[in-house]
């Protein structure tokens, strides 16, 4: 019993010491990270109209958001071989019923919209103050069904035109809509009329859940949200385009796709809690890696400090805003 008792200790003091030797390797490389980052950051920011319009017509030449990034009867007929972004072997045939549940009009056929707000879930959000500032945009556009009560609107606001749902999420919060589908529809109705926006042709296992939320929304709920596919072909280009721009990762954040099609659909583009570190940039203070919880993040997948700094370079020529820290209204 005492050597048992000697051997844990020796384990546990192992271990103790470890995570202080590992706490100090990596707190202060995170720190230095984030020191540099923000002594690149432009403070007073002021719009470049010429870096605005060359970046666009970069970026729409290469994906053409407007046209392309939403799957349509125009761009999708009968008979079209939709080819799966994610795993290129796989394709869908459009069939008649499934040409009936696309939009006949592009949702985005209003564009270009004054101002666009683009929230991401960044920890740094909270206790922002932000709220008012994102609701004062014409177009709101928020990612992963965040929730829009619960006191997050002063720092996050609550207005919604726009919101990606991962399939993640719908697998593990509503078990794939194969159980009780109520709970999913009734959370819903918070979004209102917006547009729901889906991957259901990434991946395979994405089209029958993302067929389940239409259908459940259209048989359920009257003012739920609509619900709009991505066109995978608009994210295989922009996935080659950010590729092209020095960003190599498995797969594109729905934070930097959602700011892409901003780009494209409006003339200034602000964007909120993106910071990917788990650390305040002014205050070097922790932060929870969503501001309203703290599950952790897909690392493995995204490569978020690339696509942050990749952003933060827009911001520094004046075509986008970086918001960090607190909003003053």
């Amino acid at each position: 019993m005492k050597t048992f008792i000697i051997r844990l200790l020796s384990i546990l003091f192992f271990v103790s010491f470890s995570s202080l030797l590992l706490w100090q390797y990596f707190t202060p490389r995170e720190n230095a990270i984030i020191d540099k980052l923000i002594a690149s950051y432009t403070y007073k920011w002021k719009k470049q109209d010429k870096n605005i319009k060359s970046f666009r017509s970069l970026l729409s030449s290469s994906c053409n958001a407007i046209s392309n990034a939403v799957v349509t009867q125009g761009n999708s007929p009968v008979g079209t071989n939709i080819i799966y972004d994610a795993e290129q072997k796989r394709k869908m045939v459009v069939t008649p019923a499934l040409f009936s549940l696309f939009p006949k009009e592009n949702p985005f056929k209003k564009a270009p919209w004054d101002s666009c707000a683009v929230v991401g879930n960044g920890g740094i959000l909270a206790n922002s103050s932000c709220g008012k500032q994102i609701d004062s945009a014409t177009f709101v556009i928020r990612c992963n069904l965040p929730p829009l009560s619960n006191g997050h609107e002063r720092d996050a606001g609550k207005k919604t035109h726009l919101v990606t749902a991962n399939p993640s999420i719908l697998f593990q919060k509503y078990h794939s809509l194969n159980e009780r589908r109520r709970p999913f529809v009734e959370d819903m109705q918070l979004y209102g009329d917006t547009l729901l926006f889906l991957p259901a042709f990434s991946f395979g296992q994405n089209t029958a859940v993302s067929l389940r939320v239409l259908y459940s929304l259209e048989d359920f709920s009257k003012h739920g949200p609509r619900v709009i596919f991505f066109n995978p072909a608009y994210l295989k280009s922009l996935a080659g385009f950010w590729s092209r721009q020095g960003i190599r990762s498995v797969r594109l954040s729905s934070g930097i796709m959602m700011a892409s099609l901003a780009l494209e659909l409006c003339n200034n583009v602000h964007l909120y809690g993106f910071w990917p570190f788990g650390t305040h940039p002014y205050t070097h203070q922790p932060l929870t890696n969503h501001y309203y919880d703290d599950r952790p993040a897909n690392n493995r997948v995204h490569a978020m400090p690339a696509e942050f700094e990749a952003l933060l370079n827009l911001h520094n020529k004046g075509i986008i805003h970086l918001h960090l820290g607190e909003c003053t209204n």
